[in-house]
């Protein structure tokens, strides 16, 4: 087309009209800015007015271009949940041990008795803490999508799929780090649980230590080694910390999607309801003689920081997307019941 309309305007100025198979002239300079300022307009060319003239165009079309760097984006995102998983599937798979530290003989804090019921298992942990955040946010980015009228950039097209993978994919991101620090904490620190003593199963007139004295080894009668190595790992409660992280996370969630006035006293419900079941896991476990309150605290202080980093910092729950919206349009707030970018 951009061929067929240069020959017309040569026929137009009396020029004879050329042949593939001639070779073209040379075209004035006006005439060669008007071609290549309407052939930019037509390919999608990027081209902005500066001090010095016209900018040179770019190599790729602006949709071409916008749509490499949302592939990267999102490779970007896929590959940084990778390297976070690995201290967490190192730790579960027991691939290392963990430090083995000694302790001070007449030490009341490791003479608990061992429990073998826990009020809150590691699956009912897992399973609960996972669905009901991760449930609650399919259902909500899925009614977004429905009733909303959400826009995307992401390089998947549906909707549906492209917002599930942005917030899904932040939570699980979260899941994985926050568990990963637990894991290295438990693993480089090795301190013993209230019930060391009792899986080990010895006592300290059995050890014939001195009161006061730093004992550095001990021979344990314990046959399972599972059971030992998990007495070395105290510090800090993974309970804590994991139930801390999806409970508040999903309380950010609430404060970003549930816009509905009505919810107005609702939403602090829940999320005072969401808090306080994070706060009863972490109790459980002192009850429970698995940590000391010392673990409990520091795994809420880590998955309350790690909530609202990727809350805040990586999610794009509270964050307005005023470059995707024109001049004489203002960005929403995030508590605004029209804040449907996803």
């Amino acid at each position: 087309i951009w061929t067929a309309e240069r020959r017309c305007a040569r026929l137009q100025r009396g020029a004879p009209a050329q042949t593939d198979g001639q070779q073209e002239q040379p075209v004035r300079d006006g005439e060669r800015q008007w071609e290549e300022t309407h052939r930019d307009q037509r390919t999608g060319f990027i081209q902005k007015k500066t001090s010095g003239g016209l900018r040179p165009p770019l190599s790729l079309p602006w949709h071409a271009g916008q749509r490499q760097k949302e592939r990267v984006e999102g490779r970007t995102s896929r590959d940084k949940q990778r390297p976070s998983s690995i201290p967490f599937f190192a730790c579960e798979l027991k691939a290392v041990s963990p430090y083995r530290r000694g302790f001070i003989c007449g030490d009341p804090s490791i003479t608990y008795p061992y429990l073998h019921r826990e009020a809150i298992p590691d699956e009912l942990l897992i399973a609960g803490g996972i669905i009901i955040t991760g449930l609650t946010i399919a259902l909500g980015e899925c009614y977004r999508v429905r009733f909303r009228g959400v826009s995307s950039k992401a390089f998947v097209r549906n909707l549906y799929v492209s917002c599930l993978y942005k917030e899904l994919g932040c939570f699980l991101f979260g899941c994985c780090v926050g568990q990963s620090l637990t894991n290295m904490a438990k693993l480089s620190v090795g301190r013993l649980r209230p019930h060391f003593l009792s899986v080990c199963g010895v006592t300290y007139e059995s050890l014939n230590c001195t009161p006061g004295t730093y004992v550095a080894s001990v021979t344990c009668r314990q046959p399972d080694h599972r059971l030992e190595e998990e007495a070395r790992k105290s510090f800090f409660s993974g309970h804590a910390s994991f139930a801390m992280y999806t409970m508040l996370y999903l309380a950010f969630y609430l404060q970003a999607r549930l816009t509905w006035r009505g919810a107005r006293l609702l939403r602090p419900v829940l999320q005072f309801f969401l808090v306080l079941l994070a706060v009863y896991t972490g109790l459980t476990r002192i009850s429970d003689y698995r940590h000391h309150p010392s673990d409990v605290i520091t795994g809420y202080i880590q998955g309350a920081l790690t909530a609202y980093w990727v809350a805040f910092h990586i999610s794009s729950m509270f964050k307005s997307s005023s470059s995707d919206l024109s001049s004489a349009e203002t960005p929403d707030s995030p508590l605004s019941p029209h804040h449907t970018v996803c």
